[in-house]
């Protein structure tokens, strides 16, 4: 039955003035948002500072993880409309990459945030727990947990259809290539689990640093803003479940206002996939004063200066 909607709602097609001003916008949108991404790394990696920081560490990977996320989702975009079908083994790479790194956002937040608790409860062994060389490997276990469930999913299709499967075209929908039933199941599952584990690391912190916070009289502000943080990677968690729940929504929409279905997949495009991707930038490369004092720097100077060389006033 859902195939079958699914296939139904991929009849519908867009004006050409429509397809090209929502085009327009979303690729407007990745220049914005690759121009200040671009920023935020080129930072980073120009300040030792930071890269020596196991925090500013996770926040990077972030940041990329989301550019890469973001470009693979409008490169489909964009891609729908210009060829509207791909060979499946392309179509493979592509949504395989967009879900490992759409996965992997929710759980390198909660390496964060627990970074944050650590940082705050236990400031006398922070620099012993959250060290450069435990950072990378956090980062390496985000990644394992991230492919692993999905992997699964191409040695399935790979072993139940045929070799020429992969090239035929087809429209580049997770469905459309991904068909067995149980792969449904099984996503639905882990995303069950994933969340769940991460909304509970990042209520415990929260709390945690909350009770911190008030029992310390000495670090309130510190634990303030640590409050704040973890605050916003829940406010990223629950946009990152929109991923997950929007098709489901998109289908309600679709009952509530037939014959729309065009103008719903691109709001929910924009406000699952885009908008999102906004907030990473701002919890650190604007909240943050370090960051902020450097990225200021940067966009002030104008120019690509060495890590030892810094904008006038604005030494530390």
């Amino acid at each position: 039955m859902m195939n079958s909607t699914v296939g139904q709602q991929l009849l519908v097609r867009d004006t050409f003035t429509t397809a090209f001003i929502k085009n327009f916008l979303v690729v407007l949108v990745w220049f914005l948002l690759s121009y200040i991404n671009g920023s935020v790394v080129a930072t980073f990696f120009r300040h030792q500072i930071f890269y020596e920081d196991p925090r500013y560490i996770l926040f990077i990977h972030m940041v990329i993880n989301d550019a890469v996320q973001l470009t693979v989702t409008i490169a489909l975009f964009v891609v729908s409309y210009a060829l509207y079908t791909i060979s499946v083994g392309v179509c493979c790479f592509f949504i395989l990459v967009a879900v490992f790194t759409t996965r992997s956002t929710p759980v390198n937040l909660a390496g964060m945030a627990l970074e944050r608790y650590i940082a705050i409860c236990y400031p006398l062994r922070h620099a012993q727990i959250c060290t450069v060389r435990r950072a990378y490997m956090l980062i390496g276990a985000i990644w394992f947990v991230s492919v692993v469930p999905d992997i699964t999913d191409l040695f399935v299709t790979l072993a139940t259809e045929p070799l020429s499967f992969f090239q035929t075209a087809v429209f580049c929908l997770r469905p459309n290539v991904f068909k067995d039933p149980v792969l449904l199941y099984k996503r639905q599952a882990f995303d069950g689990i994933y969340f769940s584990l991460v909304f509970l690391t990042l209520l415990c912190t929260y709390l945690r640093v909350v009770f911190a916070a008030r029992a310390l009289s000495t670090e309130r502000t510190s634990a303030k803003r640590a409050t704040n943080t973890i605050l916003l990677h829940g406010m990223q968690l629950l946009m990152c479940l929109l991923s997950y729940v929007s098709p489901s929504v998109e289908g309600i929409l679709n009952i509530i206002f037939p014959g729309r279905i065009l103008e719903i997949r691109f709001a929910n495009y924009l406000i699952v996939y885009i908008l999102p991707r906004f907030l990473s930038p701002i919890i650190y490369g604007v909240r943050d004063k370090k960051f902020r004092k450097h990225l200021k720097g940067y966009f002030v100077c104008g120019r690509l200066v060495d890590t030892r060389v810094e904008c006038k006033g604005e030494e530390d």
